[in-house]
């Protein structure tokens, strides 16, 4: 089974070339990053969760993530500054190609009644945002030893122009968009 690189070398930057008349190669778009972030609010009560939400975002990712905490204080929400509240991770070359792979192929079928993800999460520059409301659709995480189910949200960034090339590019690498 070819990888995504080799997928994206091979058919889907012909294609975009065909699509889209690039005459450099540079043109073509690429996955350029790939950003995982998992805000806990409740960490905001019991600041001991961030640690066991950043051992299984690095489980996740296959990278240690980085600890985010609050920037300035905000009373209404009894937050203050320099608070653990988050942790989040940067994926490049293969470890980001591994990832995509796993999301498209083996996580995102494993959603319940999972129909296709919304091909509108563009941000006008080529970029995708997907939220996942359960990390556990991951098969690393281990059902059982998961004290709670948290969010994450997975941002693909891409050097697309527009949100029509960041949609070609991602759909012919894979990724499950509804019709």
């Amino acid at each position: 089974m070819a990888t995504v690189k080799e997928k994206y070398n091979n058919e889907v930057a012909p294609k975009l070339t065909e699509t889209f008349n690039y005459t450099n190669k540079m043109q073509i778009p690429k996955l350029a990053k790939i950003v995982l972030n998992m805000g806990l609010g409740a960490a905001v009560q019991n600041p001991k969760i961030v640690e066991p939400a950043a051992v299984e975002l690095a489980l996740i990712a296959g990278q240690k993530p980085v600890i985010t905490r609050a920037k300035k204080p905000i009373a209404n929400f009894k937050l203050r500054a320099d608070l653990p509240i988050g942790c989040k991770v940067t994926l490049r070359r293969e470890k980001m190609y591994d990832f995509f792979d796993r999301l498209v192929n083996i996580a995102l079928p494993r959603v319940r009644d999972f129909r296709g993800i919304s091909p509108k999460a563009f941000d006008g520059m080529g970029n995708y945002t997907l939220g996942i409301t359960e990390h556990i659709i991951f098969p690393e995480i281990d059902y059982d030893k998961t004290e709670s189910i948290k969010g994450l949200n997975i941002t693909i960034v891409t050097t697309a122009k527009t949100d029509e090339e960041g949609r070609s590019l991602l759909k012919l690498l894979g990724m499950p968009f509804k019709n």
